[in-house]
């Protein structure tokens, strides 16, 4: 039996991410000598990508990048199979270097982003696929937001003290004022609006709102006068509920999202909500 110690096991799992059996099986094979486990498990992982693909990756971290003077920012979400690798170094640090990447190419899409190169000779992608080699799981960037503007926010929210960031939200607002974007931002992160305004809501989806509703109105018995009226009002029942500026305001329930940024004298043109693995 290879001759090594639980000491060298945590290091070789702080050193690749990979699990304790893992770590421990390449241990054997090295005749417990870490740095050739380190080339085992890099070589496995390698082998393992192909195989890890139809694998879900439903945890991972949300990351953020804001430029000192707020007029621009990003926030990145990189997938991971377990919340292990997602709470480790290795991870967190390529989703963070993914962000920065981010902010400083300013790529137009998903495909401009996998295609660009993080590093000389190597592009997004293939930096992915070898962090997927060496953490041992799959691992997946498929989405992102960038704004830049008069006044750039971002809020971080964790589900769990002991996990990275699971929730990010972007907002741009017309005008400096960090305290309505961070309570705006709050409340997006909790509350998850679909849209900004009624006018941002497709007009195939009214109309299904607005079919559901008569016809809900109708099963209930109503009298035909009043079906229109009462059809009216839950349509706008809908857009008080899918749209962020119809929403009542965290912070204050009295008030409407809209009524608070009127009062502020501020304008939201834009926001972007991304929760891990949803």
């Amino acid at each position: 039996m290879a001759n090594y110690t639980a000491a060298d096991v945590k290091k070789l799992r702080e050193l690749t991410g990979a699990g304790m059996m893992d770590c421990k099986k390449a241990l054997d094979e090295a005749d417990g000598n870490v740095d050739k486990a380190v080339e085992l498990l890099r070589v496995k992982g390698q082998k393992g990508v192909a195989k890890r693909e139809g694998r879900s990756a439903e945890n991972g971290a949300v990351v953020s990048v804001i430029a000192d003077d707020n007029t621009s920012g990003v926030i990145l979400e990189l997938k991971c199979e377990t919340d292990f690798v997602a709470k480790g170094e290795k991870f967190q640090a390529a989703a963070a270097a993914l962000a920065e990447h981010v902010a400083k190419t300013s790529p137009a899409d998903l495909d401009a982003l996998l295609a660009s190169e993080i590093e000389a000779g190597k592009t997004v992608q293939a930096y992915v696929d070898e962090a997927n080699a060496n953490l041992g799981e799959k691992i997946v960037l498929d989405r992102f937001a960038q704004f830049t503007g008069a006044y750039v926010s971002v809020y971080m929210h964790r589900t769990m003290p002991d996990l990275p960031p699971q929730i990010g939200v972007l907002v741009e607002l017309d005008k400096p004022n960090a305290e309505v974007a961070k309570g705006i931002a709050q409340h997006i992160a909790a509350f998850a609006p679909k849209y900004l305004s009624r006018e941002d809501v497709p007009a195939e989806i009214v109309e299904g709102e607005r079919r559901v509703a008569e016809e809900t109105t109708r099963n209930e018995g109503k009298p035909e006068a009043a079906i229109s009226k009462i059809v009216e009002g839950r349509v706008n029942g809908f857009f008080k509920e899918a749209t962020l500026l119809g929403q009542a305001y965290a912070l204050d329930q009295k008030k409407s999202v809209q009524q608070v940024l009127n009062e502020a004298g501020v304008t939201l043109k834009r926001f972007s909500r991304i929760k891990v693995g949803i």
